[in-house]
């Protein structure tokens, strides 16, 4: 866990790429906010608002699952949650316009 007490997000987020260098943690990250985003969307055609408690479920399961199991660190939510919050759209978006690989050529 870092030690270093980052004042913007532009500082943070090396670190927070740092911390989500395995592809399988990447993937189940941007599973879970997918999910979240298909959640809010159901949500809001239905109008069954219960179902927005389970936003911290897919968001965080999916990428604890990611840290514990196959990155093998703690989330930076634990010390950062603002900026890792930031952080997992940020990480989202540049997945989704290509510039972060959820596998290389080398795994795919």
């Amino acid at each position: 866990m870092s030690t270093q007490k980052y004042t913007s997000f532009r500082e943070f987020y090396p670190y927070y790429l740092s911390e989500h260098e395995n592809t399988t943690c990447r993937l189940l990250h941007f599973i879970g906010s997918s999910l979240i985003i298909a959640l809010i969307a159901f949500v809001l055609i239905t109008n069954q608002y219960v179902y927005l408690w389970f936003i911290p479920l897919l968001g965080y399961g999916f990428a604890w699952v990611g840290h514990f199991f196959f990155e093998h660190n703690k989330p930076a939510t634990f010390q950062y949650p603002l900026y890792s919050l930031m952080g997992d759209w940020v990480m989202f978006k540049d997945i989704l316009v290509g510039n972060i690989k959820i596998k290389t050529p080398s795994n795919a």
